[in-house]
């Protein structure tokens, strides 16, 4: 189907068709400040409505399916039975922004009839939690529904405030690499999720899902007077989801907060995963690492063969030193195999995954870094000829695996709808979302095989995060935004409003590789990064990853030798988070307890306005004194010009009866770092 006729057809659906609907079933959050009800009309179609604090947040909003192989699943329904249960538990995270993670929901689980002859039967599974809801559908082995195949899923968010819109749009060529849009909740087209909103009123929230498995990547559409509806991202032909009965949906959820932070330090959509399905990770080390990366953004270097090919034996020498030099544990190369010489972008099938350029020696590398206590960070680009790369992903990881390889960095480079799909040799080629069903299994085959290797995962032009690091934590990170690389070539580069922004969006689903740390300020042909020094220590708190990239050349550290010592030092890892203070796409203040130590470490980042920040120090321990390293913006520091580099640092002790103020330039930011004193 033509993506104009599909977009038409989406709105036809969207119509909104069905009278006032009665409440057969109701459920709360365990604080009972966000109730859901669930209704059926006249009709015996389903919605649902959400209230927070007895106020209506979400009215009347449609629940039900288009199937291509039968009549619509979404009336002439009747509740069968209905069923409370209450959920309370704590469990552990091998690595994460926090250790502990509390999941406390109350539970509704609802069964509704077709009242036909050739009845059909669907689940409806409600999650409340203090901070959101979520729900699925679940289709039961059944008679007279064998296979579903989904021409649409009819769930609809129908927001009863007025409200304004942070997103990004969905279905464009570029994946999920462009700016964010702040507009009135009236004015977003198809969006991307997650989608963060604000009402009038001041309460936060955001729309995405959890549990993405063998299923198409949810988009929403709006439908008029504030009404978001699910738009499946496409297939390469049919339906955009076809499964066998029975099956359960991905989960649809809806995080709510009166205050933006609320949102960073939500659980919700962890908690809507599975468990860790492959026991023991102790062998992923949450860590830094530099590489063979930013010099090609820079054009200095080049991914092909010939006199600027930057994946050199010599040259990751160099990268190893420096790693072993400062304590980091990674150096990611890029270009290391064949099929980087010419067009690549459009021919991924030239890659091979199990052969060097000639001019890099892995065996000798790999002996190389183990001596000095490196690891290599390897990588696939695909190019999008994604069953090319899967004819070779074991072998791939297997050799990974022999050389003590335990970071993968995956990329699917190019425009959105053209992953090529080949089910056999030989058979013609057909082209795939990022985010369609065929991708969604293949992403789970990928960390699947890399667990069996002990590899981790760090995917670029990925799928969506919906939180699958809980049951595959070997999942670690991913990109999937606008990242420093577009500061490097980009016209424009990311202003600096766009990572206040990710904090309260893109991040929402899960970690990011950013690759902060361009300390040079300066990407390709002298182009200025918007920001100043101090801004690209604080990303390292602000923008949460199990795995940092110190991303400039080496040679631009030994000229910020006193800015690098942050980035030296920062922690990775976390045993707790705790966002002090932000607004969307504005600024945000971070602070992270470092996992199995008393530092703390704070990031703050701002826009293009300049603020002064009073921050309470009360989430370090009481009765102890810190010694607080503060890097900050210095005076007249700004985000364009030689004003970019005005820094200073400073020492002081606090405890957490004080409050530190913090002066963040326009495009400014800060870093501080907090060491428990000898008592």
């Amino acid at each position: 189907m033509r993506m104009a006729a599909w977009i038409a057809w989406l709105l036809v659906l969207a119509v909104p068709g069905h009278a006032r609907a009665g409440t057969v079933a109701t459920v709360a959050s365990p604080d009972g400040r966000i109730t859901v009800n669930l209704a059926l009309d006249g009709d015996g179609r389903p919605s649902y409505r959400v209230k927070h604090d007895g106020r209506a947040l979400l009215g009347d909003s449609r629940l039900g399916f288009i199937f291509a192989n039968g009549r619509q699943l979404l009336r002439r329904l009747r509740l069968e039975s209905a069923s409370e249960s209450h959920h309370d538990i704590t469990w552990e995270q091998p690595w994460g922004e926090r250790r502990l993670v509390r999941d406390q929901h109350n539970e509704l689980r609802v069964r509704l009839t077709e009242d036909a002859p050739d009845p059909r039967r669907v689940d409806l599974v409600f999650r409340v939690f203090d901070d959101g809801v979520g729900f699925r559908y679940e289709l039961p082995a059944q008679p007279h529904l064998t296979e579903a195949r989904i021409v649409q899923e009819l769930t609809g968010f129908a927001l009863a405030r007025p409200a304004t819109a942070w997103w990004i749009p969905a279905l464009e060529w570029n994946r999920e690499e462009y700016l964010y849009r702040r507009t009135a909740l009236t004015e977003v087209g198809i969006a991307q999720t997650p989608l963060t909103l604000r009402t009038d009123d001041g309460l936060h929230l955001s729309i995405h899902e959890a549990a993405l498995v063998d299923y198409a990547g949810m988009n929403l559409m709006h439908a008029g007077s504030g009404d978001l509806r699910a738009a499946l991202t496409p297939a390469a032909d049919g339906a955009p989801v076809v499964r066998a009965t029975p099956f359960a949906t991905p989960w649809r959820t809806i995080t709510i907060s009166p205050r933006a932070g609320g949102l960073v330090e939500s659980s919700l959509i962890l908690n809507l995963n599975e468990p860790n399905a492959i026991g023991d990770v102790s062998w992923f080390t949450p860590a830094k690492y530099v590489g063979v990366w930013w010099s090609l953004h820079l054009d200095t270097e080049s991914w092909a063969t010939g006199p600027k090919h930057g994946a050199t034996t010599e040259n990751t020498k160099r990268y190893i030193d420096f790693a072993a030099a400062n304590g980091f544990r990674g150096v990611l190369v890029e270009g290391w195999n064949p099929g980087w010489d010419g067009d690549w972008f459009a021919n991924g099938w030239g890659f091979d995954f199990t052969r060097t350029t000639p001019d890099f020696d892995l065996d000798a590398l790999a002996r190389y870094a183990a001596g000095k206590g490196v690891h290599l960070v390897g990588h696939h680009e695909t190019g999008c000829a994604v069953s090319h790369y899967e004819r070779q992903m074991d072998a791939a990881f297997a050799l990974y695996a022999r050389h003590g390889v335990d970071v993968v960095k995956t990329g699917y480079v190019c425009d959105a709808g053209q992953i090529e799909r080949q089910d056999e040799t030989g058979v013609p080629v057909r082209r795939e979302w990022h985010e369609g069903q065929w991708m969604s299994n293949h992403h789970l085959r990928v960390v699947q095989a890399a667990a069996r290797q002990r590899i981790a995962l760090n995917s670029h032009e990925p799928i969506k995060d919906t939180g699958l690091r809980r049951t595959w934590p070997n999942w670690v990170s991913r990109e999937g935004a606008r990242g420093m690389e577009y500061n490097a070539w980009a016209n424009p580069p990311n202003p600096p409003e766009h990572e206040p922004t990710l904090v309260f969006t893109r991040m929402l689903a899960g970690p990011m590789d950013y690759t902060p740390g361009v300390l040079s300020l300066t990407g390709r042909n002298g182009q200025e990064i918007p920001g100043t020094l101090a801004r690209q220590l604080a990303l390292y708190v602000a923008l949460y990853s199990p795995i940092q990239m110190v991303a400039d050349l080496p040679q631009h550290y030994a000229q910020h030798a006193e800015a690098f010592e942050f980035i030296r030092e920062v922690a990775v890892d976390w045993d707790e988070s705790r966002v002090l203070a932000g607004e969307v796409g504005e600024y945000v203040a971070i602070a992270r307890k470092q996992r199995d130590a008393s530092d703390w470490f704070l990031g703050a980042i701002n826009d293009r306005s300049a603020r002064t920040l009073a921050l309470k120090l009360d989430f370090l321990e009481s009765g102890v004194r810190y010694r607080a390293r503060v890097y900050r913006d210095g005076k007249r520091a700004g985000w364009r010009g030689p004003e970019r580099f005005r820094f200073v640092r400073e020492e002081k002790i606090v405890t957490r009866d004080d409050v530190m103020t913090l002066r963040l330039a326009a495009g400014g930011g800060a870093a501080v770092r907090f060491s428990r004193e000898p008592e």
